[in-house]
């Protein structure tokens, strides 16, 4: 008999009663039964039942071990009575009668519990991450991780991959976000940095004439926490492919998320080809470049409706410059006015003003009157197919009790005419029972406002598709943005990228109106990579950053190595990089991506089990050439 086990705690079952067995685990719980001891033994796979009962060798040896301790257990397969069998466990069917006990690792008392999977401190969790590992929900979600890793390798190798390493110590580069330095003991006072992405390096091996590259890449930014994004390090799925348009880029990574998804997650995915959504219309109707389409919430302009209306405060606004967005939310008008006052009290804690908002009348009255009208810029107009006694109501109406004429409530229908009234309600799909909100204001911070209550709304309605992976492409993104700060123009998104119109575009167009061969996949809202056809040509980028204030001499200096190779011969060549971390954390239906990391550091970048950063000694600064400086 093996000196551990000869089974794990998930295999034994009902045909094995009558034979001996040995397993070895973590005792997971205790239960004294009257003279009966059970003892649920836990090792990777899963738990077995062991029972003692009192007057036996191993009674006491049992009896006085803490939870988690370390035990080898041998004895007598038993299968179940009828009535005890637990059908929630995989060895339900049997127990394990303990005949000997070796204790290989006695526990101290725990600082968190391992068989409960309550909430606890992340201070705790993190500095404990090594029992946090032992719990159910964070075992599975590392489990799935690998599983995810795995299929994600297959696939790119099925699709005529080849992974490579890139280096860890490198230059540093233009990713948008700070590196992490290190200190070059050979060379004082030079540093290296660790790679944000391996984005230059992956193009060189394009360059190098390797058709298709990828690997589970390292990245390194030293950048604030989100729930989606760790403070320091993740990983992603980088790949590159020469000879390629941007449809081939698509082509070649859909199937791959699309089949981890469905063969990890238990939700519909999106079939390929993905939806493609410019990243303008994206902004519109959505008010961000991240859309959740489960949310089937759709943004609408009406700054010109409120231009000339009656409602001040947004007309102002119109002709000011800013810009006025709405959407209607489903049966929202038949919430409490509770509901609309925390919204206004939610987004003056997001920092805006608040969020307007107006009722359509029921559905009785659309059936009477609305069903027949439309309004337009110029007044009402009434439809040909109305019935001719509606036609003569809503005429003597409107010639002697106009104030009876109202298709919208609300602190801003009010302001509104009935044929302005008419005309929002066909402009934003309105239906009879629902709501329509409203994000006024400067362009970028009405805009954004109505992204965030599109999200508000939706979740607090339960509007949002359960069961489901959405996928969509965010394509089109502008090559260049104006830097309000420095006063210039700069590059959105990745300054690699090829322009639309290459050359001709950069010499000929305001930069501002250049889009950009750059693309971005998003799955329920989270943004999982970005991407591009790189701009392989030396003179088209030379031009590039011309534009955005770099001299040929600057992209000599910064981008030697990707510049030099360049005019060499260089194919055309893209790609992008999923986020590992992400894919994972949307497939476990984890709210945060430390749930999905191994050894996550916390918020403010420390990793509490390590002691991580921690202060160097004076003979290693010396060595480094550095010194602090409080």
């Amino acid at each position: 008999m093996h000196a551990y086990r000869t089974h794990t705690c998930a295999q034994l079952r009902a045909e094995h009663a009558g034979t001996s067995a040995r397993l070895s685990g973590w005792v997971h719980r205790k239960r004294d039964h009257g003279g009966v001891l059970f003892i649920d033994l836990r090792d990777h796979y899963g738990l077995t039942q062991v029972v003692a009962n009192l007057g036996s060798p191993v009674f006491d040896i049992l009896d006085r071990l803490r939870v988690e301790s370390v035990v080898t257990v041998t004895g007598d397969v038993l299968a179940r009575e009828a009535g005890a069998v637990n059908p929630k466990m995989a060895t339900g069917e049997i127990e394990l009668k303990a005949v000997e006990v070796n204790v290989q690792s006695a526990a101290n008392e725990l600082p968190l519990p391992v068989a409960s999977e309550a909430d606890y401190p992340e201070e705790i969790r993190l500095k404990y991450r090594f029992l946090d590992l032992r719990r159910e929900r964070l075992h599975r979600n590392i489990v799935l991780r690998s599983g995810v890793i795995a299929s994600l390798r297959r696939r790119m190798i099925e699709q005529g991959f080849t992974e490579f390493q890139t280096p860890i110590l490198t230059a540093s580069s233009p990713e948008g976000a700070r590196d992490f330095l290190v200190p070059s003991r050979v060379h004082p006072g030079k540093f290296y940095a660790l790679p944000q992405a391996p984005q230059m390096f992956k193009q060189l091996l394009m360059v190098a004439g390797f058709d298709r590259y990828f690997q589970i890449a390292p990245c390194f930014r030293d950048e604030d926490a989100r729930a989606d994004r760790s403070p320091g390090e993740f990983y992603q799925l980088d790949f590159e492919m020469s000879f390629v348009t941007q449809d081939d880029v698509f082509a070649a990574i859909e199937p791959v998320l699309h089949g981890v998804f469905e063969e990890f997650g238990d939700k519909s995915v999106t079939p390929p080809p993905f939806p493609r959504i410019p990243y303008a219309e994206s902004m519109l109707k959505y008010g961000n470049d991240k859309p959740d389409l489960r949310n089937p919430i759709e943004i609408v302009d009406v700054t010109e409706l409120f231009r000339t209306s009656g409602f001040s405060r947004f007309a102002a606004i119109a002709q000011e410059g800013g810009v006025v967005r709405a959407f209607a939310a489903r049966n929202a008008g038949a919430e409490s006015r509770k509901f609309f006052d925390q919204l206004n009290t939610w987004a003056q804690s997001e920092g805006f003003a608040g969020v307007g908002y107006a009722i359509s009348k029921t559905a009785d009255y659309h059936n009477r009157w609305l069903r027949y009208v439309t309004g337009t810029a110029n007044g009402l107009v009434i439809s040909e197919n109305a019935p001719e006694e509606v036609r003569q109501e809503l005429e003597r109406v409107q010639r002697k009790e106009p104030h009876k004429l109202e298709a919208l409530t609300g602190p801003i229908a009010k302001h509104l005419s009935f044929q302005e009234q008419v005309r929002l309600i066909g402009m934003t799909g309105a239906r009879p029972g629902d709501a329509i909100f409203f994000s006024a204001g400067e362009t970028s911070k009405a805009v954004k406002l109505a992204g965030l209550a599109r999200t508000k709304v939706g979740t607090d309605l339960g509007l949002i598709e359960q069961g489901a992976f959405k996928f969509c492409w965010i394509v089109d993104f502008p090559m260049f943005e104006y830097d309000e700060d420095a006063k210039k123009i700069d590059f959105s998104h990745n300054p690699f990228s090829m322009p639309q119109g290459e050359l001709e575009a950069l010499e000929t167009q305001d930069p501002l109106t250049i889009l950009a061969y750059q693309y971005d996949i998003v799955c329920n809202g989270i943004e999982l990579s970005s991407g591009a056809i790189r701009n392989h040509r030396p003179d088209i980028m030379y031009k590039a950053f011309e534009i955005a204030g770099y001299t040929q001499a600057d992209v000599d200096r910064d981008f030697a190595g990707m510049i030099n190779a360049f005019k060499f011969g260089a194919p055309p060549h893209g790609g992008s990089a999923p986020g590992v971390d992400r894919i994972v954390m949307l497939l476990a239906d984890e709210p945060n991506i430390r749930e999905v990391v191994v050894f996550p550091m916390n918020q403010k970048a420390e990793d509490l089990m390590m002691n991580a950063p921690s202060v160097a000694t004076p003979k290693q600064l010396r060595e480094l050439s550095i010194k602090v400086v409080e």
